[in-house]
């Protein structure tokens, strides 16, 4: 029997491994406990597009372009998980294209469900809405992984007799499947204690207890880091709580022999890992990680870090790494670049912020040294008094030679833009426009996106002062809503943002250009194979 079994729901990008399942798995196994791990999301997608599953989808009156993908499903299969794929934008873009394709012959009648690579929707049921997902738990309702956890997923969790099941939920879209998933199990293994936790579930802690609500199927859940209260749990050692939440231990090596690094769709196998879990500035007044953070701020030992990217490469035979931290802190960066002999046949990518630490053009060579390949980049805006007001702590100074080091060093940059922010103006958005414009040549890969203004969030605190006339929460037959709407005091609001990203962002032939480079689905998980080929990556 097992005492834990870890499980990753879809839909997610499946470039790379599970890191929570990972952490989670090497730390309750160094507690002696057995524990295995299930990346389902993985199987759920190679489950819908295996070949005689898809043909047997695919009926006669399919248009030529469906036929045409079927023909390529294992071509194209087969480059996403090849170094060639590096080579040639334009036919990875094609596999990326033929693959998504093929996904939409799982999708429901007049739109009802929508499968991407990487994203999952269904119009007619919300993941903020406590009776849609009650209808999946319960069976009323089933999307289109029924047939993976029934002929698949299912047999595959009963054999291993687990007293605990554990699932992780990171992100909405994954909620809805991840229901589904648990209201099947507590059918068929009404003895199994069912456990939630992630991301996702962390960020309704507040508003299920304040409504004292339960999310049936699942007997408890875990707010924050799971190290503690699962062990806790396996050893029958906490209260009878449905709310768990303790963050004495925090991990960070983590245990990926459950994952077949090959079958994932990256040109060269990646594996995750974060060096720090929190936000260390929580700063910025548009975050919901500052307004409510989950638990202090925590980081792996400077000389651990080389170390262990050291073994992980040996372990797994697997040199390209992905750091997952909101930001990695300055001070591992400072390690990683004076230990950058330890690292060397090695290379990473990751969020920092525009610390003015890397404004010193030598720290960022020997960051290059070290194996970095890309970094990514919350700019948000291209005026200053945006990020002043935004509570950014940069400026567009630091910015612009930050930008320049990185691009000498043969580091991608990955920024990200952020318009429609409270108390943008339209010059404000020029200011952005020309910002990149003028950076262009030092820009790798562009984000450009609207703001959604989070329900925990420091802009409304005092929202008169940043140009929020009022929100409004999400209504009453969607509790869980992670977002409000708001009214502005002038007359910028998200759709003139958006009309003009779509107009004058997207109309600029310069700015264009930096977004159609950008990986299709995937995006910042491939768009390191694309970035200057230098180094391991590309060998």
């Amino acid at each position: 029997m097992t005492d834990i079994l870890l499980i990753q729901p879809p839909a997610l990008k499946s470039s790379e491994p599970p890191l929570a399942l990972a952490v989670l798995l090497a730390h309750l196994r160094a507690q002696g406990l057995t524990v295995n791990a299930i990346d389902a999301n993985l199987d759920a997608y190679l489950y819908l597009l295996d070949g005689t599953r898809l043909a047997s989808r695919a009926t006669s009156d399919n248009d030529t372009s469906l036929r045409r993908a079927l023909r390529h499903r294992a071509a194209s299969l087969a480059l996403l998980r090849s170094p060639a794929a590096g080579d040639n934008f334009a036919r990875y873009n094609t596999a990326v294209r033929y693959l998504n394709h093929l996904l939409t012959v799982w999708n429901g009648p007049s739109g009802t469900e929508r499968l991407t690579l990487g994203d999952y929707q269904h119009p007619g049921l919300s993941p903020f809405a406590p009776e849609d997902l009650a209808s999946l738990a319960e069976g009323d309702e089933q999307t289109l992984f029924a047939g993976y956890f029934t002929d698949v997923l299912l047999p595959q969790i009963v054999a291993t007799q687990p007293r605990i099941i554990a699932i992780s939920i990171n992100y909405l879209h994954q909620a809805l499947p991840a229901f589904e998933l648990a209201g099947l199990l507590r059918r068929h293994l009404p003895d199994t204690q069912l456990v939630a936790g992630g991301g996702l579930i962390t960020s309704w802690q507040e508003l299920l207890r304040r409504l004292k609500l339960r999310l049936p199927p699942f007997d408890r859940l875990i707010f924050g880091p799971g190290e503690t209260m699962l062990t806790f749990l396996a050893k029958g050692q906490t209260t009878n709580d449905y709310c768990l939440a303790d963050a004495t231990t925090i991990s960070f090596a983590p245990d990926f022999s459950f994952a077949r690094l090959h079958d994932y769709l990256s040109p060269q196998p990646v594996l995750p890992l974060s060096t720090s879990r929190g936000c260390y500035w929580q700063q910025c007044l548009f975050c919901p990680e500052a307004a409510a953070p989950v638990h202090p701020f925590a980081a792996t030992r400077p000389a651990a870090l080389p170390e262990m990217l050291r073994q992980m490469a040996d372990t797994y035979g697997v040199s390209h790494f992905h750091l997952t931290d909101n930001a990695i802190p300055v001070h591992l960066l400072k390690t990683l670049a004076e230990q950058r002999s330890q690292l060397a046949g090695l290379s990473w990518f990751g969020f920092v912020r525009f610390e003015r630490e890397l404004e010193d053009a030598t720290l960022v060579d020997r960051l290059a040294q070290s194996g970095c390949r890309m970094l990514q980049l919350g700019l948000e805006s291209g005026s200053q008094p945006v990020l002043d007001r935004l509570g950014k702590g940069i400026s567009l100074e630091s910015a612009s030679r930050i930008l320049s080091n990185l691009s000498a060093a043969g580091i991608a940059s990955y920024v990200y833009i952020m318009l429609g922010t409270p108390g943008e103006t339209e010059a404000d958005a020029v200011q952005t426009l020309e910002f990149l414009e003028a950076h262009a040549g030092q820009i790798g890969f562009l984000n450009l996106a609207i703001m959604n203004l989070p329900r925990a969030s420091g802009l409304l605190d005092t929202p008169e002062l940043y140009g929020i006339a009022d929100a409004t929460p999400p209504d009453t037959a969607n509790p869980l809503g992670l977002y409000q709407a708001f009214r502005p005091t002038g007359d910028w609001d998200r759709t003139a943002a958006r009309r003009f990203l779509d107009q004058r962002l997207l109309g600029s032939p310069i700015i264009r250009a930096i977004v159609n480079r950008t990986p299709p689905l995937f995006t910042s998980n491939h768009a390191v194979f694309f970035s200057q080929k230098r180094g391991p990556l590309f060998c």
